[in-house]
């Protein structure tokens, strides 16, 4: 079980080897989308448009998609999870995980105190930043592909608010728009089109979406 920083960044070389190795074995990954222990810099995982120890003015590049890179092995479960949002796919990709026998990475949505948000509200967040399509949660089982099935299941819906709309709760996001407009409006234009883009690559790979989201419901 690790961060971000670790998972996405400085320990990224060495999650791929244990990942690789085929081995039963099962990650965890606290996704706070900042190197939170430290101060709170930028990682691989923050997302565009957020503002961070070196990214003052906005983070100009999109966020690392680790669990799809993960997925293209082929043998490796993955799995992306907000117990905010939908506390039963959570469990049910962390029951698919343990009893998945190979590499298993869940990457769980984990609001933090980096994020200037009021944390009794932390869950709340969560599911706005699933509503937006930001957090979209699904479960990329090998052992369905075996099965003849498509592997990869989406578990929410198409996206029902704006990104800015999750983002400027969030005083990461709302700093730049205090003190940089111009910028704050031209990368959260930047990231929806992220959104966008990163929700159509995931229907491309499932296929029909509304199916797969009634599983878990």
């Amino acid at each position: 079980m690790g961060g971000d920083g670790w998972a996405y960044d400085i320990g990224y070389g060495g999650l791929d080897h244990v990942l690789a190795s085929g081995r039963d074995i099962n990650v965890l990954v606290l996704d706070t989308e900042v190197y939170s222990n430290t101060g709170g810099q930028m990682s691989k995982s923050t997302p565009r448009a957020a503002t961070a120890q070196f990214a003052a003015g906005g983070k100009k590049m999109p966020k690392k998609n680790m669990g799809m890179i993960f997925a293209t092995y082929g043998n490796v479960y993955v799995a992306q999870i907000s117990l905010g949002a939908n506390p039963a796919q959570a469990i049910k990709a962390i029951a698919e995980a343990e009893a998945y026998d190979g590499p298993s990475l869940v990457i769980a949505y984990a609001h933090c105190i980096n994020h200037g948000i009021n944390m009794a509200l932390g869950l709340e967040q969560q599911k706005k930043a699933v509503a937006c399509g930001h957090w979209p949660l699904y479960r990329f089982n090998p052992e369905l592909e075996a099965q003849g099935k498509n592997p990869l299941i989406i578990d929410s819906k198409e996206p029902t608010i704006s990104f800015e709309e999750y983002a400027l709760g969030e005083n990461r996001y709302r700093t730049l728009k205090r003190v940089n407009p111009g910028m704050a409006d031209q990368l959260l234009a930047e990231s929806q089109k992220d959104v966008s883009k990163g929700w159509k690559f995931l229907k491309s790979l499932a296929g029909a979406l509304e199916p797969a989201a009634e599983e878990t419901k």
